[in-house]
């Protein structure tokens, strides 16, 4: 769904969301009647809910953790290292070019990083590595579009907007699942 879809439709549009604990903090994933809108990590529940509120400020929200349970499970097993690949609709707004990069990333295969120069010469884009950067950070749907793969070109974290501790613990489970996974 594109922003100008977003701010057009106002109130008609109903968002599903659940919130559950999970190694990382709390977890919220939200949804549209066509996917997944939102994945957010966090702290504090209510900060979560805040921060979905402020975000889809004029669509109608409604709380319903038994509806998304198994969206929930699916995304609780990645966090566990007991899913490789996350196959989930999707409805997120973004500009073609953070479309773009998210589909890049999605490609990215479990257990391995890329960095922005990488990502961005992909796309044949090369100068539009802090572009790609800046579209990392609005990702709308953690985890499911992988922005925790994306480092710097000298190898370190950089930033990661749910916290570089996060994606640290991601990033080390990850290798560990790979690991675990090629022992005989």
């Amino acid at each position: 769904m594109t922003p100008k879809t977003y701010q057009q439709a106002g109130k008609t549009i109903s968002i599903v969301y659940a919130i559950a604990p999970c190694s990382l903090g709390y977890l919220l994933v939200a949804t549209t009647e066509k996917g997944i809108c939102a994945v957010k990590l966090g702290n504090e529940a209510d900060k979560l809910e805040h921060i979905l509120n402020q975000e889809f400020h004029q669509a109608h929200i409604i709380r319903d953790d038994h509806t998304l349970k198994e969206w929930i499970q699916a995304i609780l097993n990645f966090i566990a290292g007991g899913e490789a690949h996350l196959n989930l609709p999707l409805d997120v707004r973004g500009t073609a070019f953070q479309k773009q990069v998210w589909e890049a990333l999605q490609k990215i295969p479990y257990g391995e990083t890329r960095t922005y120069t990488d990502i961005a010469c992909d796309m044949a884009k090369p100068d539009a590595v802090r572009a790609v950067g800046n579209a990392c950070g609005a990702n709308p749907i953690a985890l499911i579009v992988p922005c925790h793969r994306v480092l710097r070109s000298d190898g370190s974290l950089g930033g990661y907007h749910w916290g570089i501790e996060r994606k640290q613990k991601l990033l080390t489970q990850e290798s560990k699942f790979l690991k675990d996974d090629s022992t005989p």
